[in-house]
């Protein structure tokens, strides 16, 4: 058997969390995967994963060997990169987890320029619809914005985006224009929803900032149906700038309070312990190159 095969296939089945998902990750049979991890635990005399049925876990040697082989893992790649000099092409399987509208709008129409650069890689976009254990399900990068509450994700910084308030001319000459961010009180909203509550608006005006919590007839955890909302004169939405980007440019909605708004991070996250793959440094790579291109992003 390869060592180093058997020890990349451990770290990756502790890493997804499952043998089944290491298996279509790498694109090989799981009896296949089953037997390479069995192999390394054969060769070095100890049990390192528990089986289940539906998850792994690792024994105590597992974990004190998981530890040495991510180090050992990571000192290979950095040889191989200083010696290959990046000749050998990124190749697998990314899971990338993105707000699907994100998607939608600007990286699914930008996918073709991606697999010409490398024909090698697969991309698997999940909807970033919920907090998630991205180790645990097999997820090399997500890509989140606004603030961090997990410090053991390692976060980069890809991009920016305003926070704008807006919408449309029709609904402004029905209900009035608000001159001051307390004056939304008196009117229609459409709430974006997160972990069951409403997200608060928050408006940052030098040293000023006030924080109104949205009430409004309609809430939805999906940006695409807020956006459908605000466009058919449902009320004043708050949201990034890239959501409404078409719609400020052609007038269809209108931007509000632009004195107050604000900018929030869009950050690619990953799992600690180890340091990304070549195929997870391409695709993160690439949407800091879209986001670069497209105005409503600041990088």
């Amino acid at each position: 058997m390869d060592r180093l095969e058997g020890i990349q296939t451990f770290v990756r089945v502790v890493e997804t969390g499952s043998f089944s998902a290491t298996a279509r990750e790498l694109r090989i049979g799981q009896p296949a995967i089953s037997k390479q991890v069995a192999g390394l635990e054969a060769h070095l005399g100890a049990e390192l994963l528990k089986r289940s049925s539906r998850k792994v876990a690792l024994t105590d040697a597992g974990r004190e060997f998981y530890e040495s082989a991510v180090h050992l893992l990571e000192e290979y790649d950095a040889a191989t990169s200083r010696v290959g000099r990046g000749h050998v092409a990124p190749s697998g399987l990314v899971r990338a987890m993105v707000l699907s509208t994100l998607t939608r709008l600007y990286i699914v129409p930008r996918m073709g320029e991606f697999f010409d650069r490398y024909p090698s890689i697969s991309v698997e976009l999940l909807n970033f619809d919920r907090p998630a254990n991205l180790i645990e399900e097999g997820i090399d990068v997500a890509i989140h914005s606004g603030d961090l509450s997990d410090s053991s994700l390692i976060a980069k910084k890809i991009a920016e985006t305003s926070v704008v308030l807006v919408a449309t001319p029709e609904y402004l000459e029905k209900h009035g224009t608000p001159r001051h961010p307390k004056q939304l009180r008196q009117h229609r909203s459409v709430a974006y929803m997160y972990q069951g509550a409403p997200r608060p608006w928050v408006f940052e005006k030098k040293s000023t900032r006030i924080v109104h919590l949205p009430d409004g007839n309609l809430r939805t955890s999906d940006a695409e149906q807020m956006r459908i909302a605000v466009l058919n004169h449902l009320g004043i939405a708050n949201g990034p700038a890239w959501l409404f980007a078409k719609e400020i440019a052609s007038g269809a909605v209108r931007r509000l309070l632009p004195e107050y708004e604000r900018k929030k991070s869009i950050f690619a996250l990953r799992a600690g312990g180890r340091r990304p793959a070549g195929k997870t440094t391409a695709f993160i790579d690439f949407l800091v190159e879209i986001f670069a291109k497209t105005p409503q992003f600041v990088p």
